[in-house]
């Protein structure tokens, strides 16, 4: 073929090549709000302005929202954005790390007026870099303000300046709760009023300053250095192990992805520091993108076929279990997507298989009592014995950010919120709470019962931000082997009519966290449990912490306060150790800071 030929050739082919293929749309739900760089500025703060109007005081309510941003700079130094986060509200970067989207201005979290930040739950903020600019609230934003409680998570957030979990601009300026992963607060951070908080894999920067009761730092750049009880911080140079959230993201051609970040043992900093985090990326054609009124039956369908699960925003009724069975099965919720138990289901329930991903999620129990509100692995048989259905160290399951109520928006019953049967599991960032508040009607000693928060009977299994509050018996049972907690709060029941009604055998009240006396070898770090007895405060818990005397069982700086002068007691930290938290001592801790086989420091 003459050169001449092929110059005509290669000229036709270039005019009739077919433009790339448009990224295909994907419906997210009408609560998932996705912003672009070029869309005009005064927009985007509208809807944000709605949402947040919407949200602020919904703190029972059903509405479900995502404010998801496009890779790209939002806002100015003159021009600031602006977002303000209430309940059930995500707001994350669509980048692939946190450089890939910047805000100019503030991604602000607060308490109501009166409460302080006591109850500023389910919300959150991720993968996103954010350049503060005041505005004209000045007080709330001339600093970048996360000033939250429980199940309020920060993700992969860059803060380029100053970051302060305490509402100082409120009266009372209360806090109580906060968990911080895979970040990085360059200017360095306030604690300020927050009674506990944990901080894990990230890097603070400038440091961090202030203590309260119980400050956990576990494989963290610039953290304070160990010092429980004076001042209040546990420090571990690593995290033992540690598997980040999944996360959604857009890819270079516009098409929606998700990344699920692997496994990682003794990690120090965050995971993107020195590239993109590693892990393995699904195209969003992997999932079934489930909304509010698809059926159980259908979910099931689509997992049975092999897809993950992307649960969009929104309130679902679950009258039989969704069943997880695949190995690495990723299941990531949006917008604080919630599950709600029909007629004493199980709303989901995880086979014996490995490497399954649970992030995002809320599971709330209905007015028929549920054994449990998620199940993870069968607890048939020992699936360690076998080794087609074994954990795996390298490939663990997560849950990420899963959060269980009982009562709270409506009367709720369930004995246990999270069974762990499988090994190798790792749980982070989980708050159970049987609600000490709610919409009226919905909370009472016999009215939303449930007698346990989480149950471990899987071996190897992490805990890495476990908050548990509330239960009517102990908070948390560990039987499992070689299980690990690196930072555990606590909230004892409120509501308790008397004495008889809550205490067994010849003990006051129930631990907050016990190991069963048959486990060998378990250790935790940074434990926290308060009591404050509302309905009547003469009564006693004999002890917060419960664990069998033998060597390889290990706690490590536990702390127990009264929160009232008048409002019960907790008569020893550990194993009829340590000082009574009592009215006589209202908000001083009292401190164990280390217990094995009846030694205690």
């Amino acid at each position: 073929m003459s050169a001449a030929a092929l110059g005509v050739l290669a000229t036709t082919q270039t005019a009739v090549a077919a433009p790339p293929a448009p990224a295909p749309t994907t419906d997210l739900g009408q609560n998932v709000l996705v912003f672009s760089p070029d869309m005009p500025q005064a927009d985007i703060q509208a809807k944000v302005d709605a949402v947040y109007e919407q949200q602020v005081d919904n703190e029972m309510g059903t509405a479900r929202y995502a404010l998801l941003f496009k890779p790209g700079t939002y806002g100015s130094a003159t021009n600031p954005l602006d977002i303000r986060v209430g309940y059930y509200t995500e707001v994350d970067g669509l980048g692939q790390d946190p450089g890939g989207v910047t805000i100019n201005g503030g991604v602000t979290a607060i308490g109501r007026n009166g409460s302080g930040s006591l109850d500023t739950f389910w919300r959150s903020v991720s993968n996103l870099t954010i350049h503060v600019v005041p505005t004209a609230d000045a007080c709330h934003t001339g600093n970048e303000m996360w000033a939250v409680s429980q199940a309020a998570p920060m993700r992969r957030v860059d803060v380029k300046d100053y970051t302060t979990f305490m509402p100082y601009c409120e009266d009372p300026n209360y806090a109580s709760g906060g968990f911080v992963a895979d970040s990085a607060l360059e200017g360095g951070a306030l604690n300020g009023s927050q009674q506990q908080f944990y901080v894990r894999n990230s890097d603070l920067g400038a440091g961090w300053s202030n203590g309260v009761w119980n400050q956990v730092f576990s494989g963290d750049l610039n953290a304070p250095a160990q010092s429980f009880p004076v001042p209040p911080y546990t420090t571990l140079t690593a995290t033992p192990v540690s598997r980040e959230k999944p996360y959604l993201y857009v890819d270079d051609s516009g098409a929606y992805r998700v990344f699920v970040p692997s496994a990682a043992t003794n990690s120090v900093g965050t995971s993107w520091a020195n590239g993109h985090t590693p892990g393995r990326s699904l195209p969003l054609s992997d999932f079934f993108v489930a909304h509010p009124g698809d059926s159980v039956a259908t979910i099931n369908a689509a997992l049975a076929r092999g897809k993950h699960l992307l649960v969009t925003p929104g309130v679902y009724d679950v009258a039989t279990s969704i069943t997880v069975k695949r190995a690495d099965t990723v299941v990531l919720g949006l917008g604080l997507a919630t599950l709600t138990a029909q007629n004493g289901a199980v709303p989901m329930t995880v086979g014996d298989v490995r490497g399954v991903d649970i992030a995002g999620l809320t599971f709330d129990a209905g007015t028929v009592n549920s054994p449990t509100l998620l199940k993870i692995g069968s607890g048939h048989h020992k699936v360690d014995r076998n080794p087609a259905t074994a954990g795996s160290a390298a490939d663990p399951t997560a849950l990420q950010d899963v959060f269980f109520r009982i009562g709270g928006p409506h009367v709720g019953k369930a004995t246990t919120s999270l069974e762990v049967n499988s090994s190798h599991t790792i749980l982070d960032d989980i708050w159970a709470w049987r609600a000490d508040h709610g919409v009226a009607g919905s909370v009472g000693w016999t009215v939303n019962t449930a007698d346990t928060g989480v149950v471990v009977n899987g071996d190897d299994v992490t805990a890495t931000g476990l908050f548990v509050e509330h239960y009517q018996k102990y908070n948390v049972v560990w039987n499992g082997e070689r299980g690990r907690t690196v930072f555990f709060q606590n909230e004892l029941p409120y509501d308790a009519p008397d004495q008889a009604s809550w205490r067994h055998q010849k003990t006051n009240g129930w631990a907050a966290y016990k190991v069963s006396d048959k486990v060998k070898t378990h250790e935790a770090w940074g434990l926290g449990s308060y009591i404050f007895t509302n309905v009547n405060p003469t009564l006693h818990a004999t002890q917060s912490f419960e664990v069998p005397d033998r060597p390889g069982v290990v706690m490590h700086d536990m702390t127990t306060v009264a929160l009232n002068t008048n409002a019960g007691t907790i008569d020893h930290v550990i194993n009829g150790k340590g000082s009574a938290a009592t009215g006589a001592v209202s908000g001083q801790p009292q401190t164990v800071t280390r217990y094995s086989d009846k030694a205690v420091q």
